[in-house]
């Protein structure tokens, strides 16, 4: 099994939720500071940015590999669009290896969010 953080949509009772069915959720957290969100229209980006002192909430899921799979295809890892990478996380996440997927492309004009993303 796979821990994954997500903080877009395959969260909890948005769009892309769905994709997490049979999946364990495991519990809310937030990264250490260090990452910022950004708004993408109807998808949020996050980014390593060593101003954010807020780091970003979201929630972390036990995941297979098949899911985890179809989470690469979905986030775009392949066209370059998301990178899967290791993401230091608060406590009670702090000593797990938990993935996240951090968003390659320029946030040149796009709105920078608040530490949540789809309150």
């Amino acid at each position: 099994m796979n821990l994954v953080f997500v903080y877009g949509t395959l969260k909890r009772g948005f769009a892309n939720h769905h994709l997490m069915e049979g999946q364990e959720f495991v519990g809310a957290a937030r990264t250490a500071p260090g990452y910022a969100l950004y708004d993408f229209e109807g998808f949020p980006g996050m980014v390593a940015d060593a101003a954010a002192a807020e780091g970003v909430g979201g929630e972390v899921w036990s995941v297979d590999d098949e899911c985890l799979s179809g989470l690469d295809v979905l986030e775009g890892t392949s066209e370059g669009l998301y990178h899967r990478e290791r993401v230091p996380l608060l406590e009670p996440f702090a000593q797990r290896h938990v993935e996240a997927y951090l968003y390659l492309r320029s946030v040149e004009g796009a709105k920078k969010l608040g530490g949540v993303w789809g309150r």
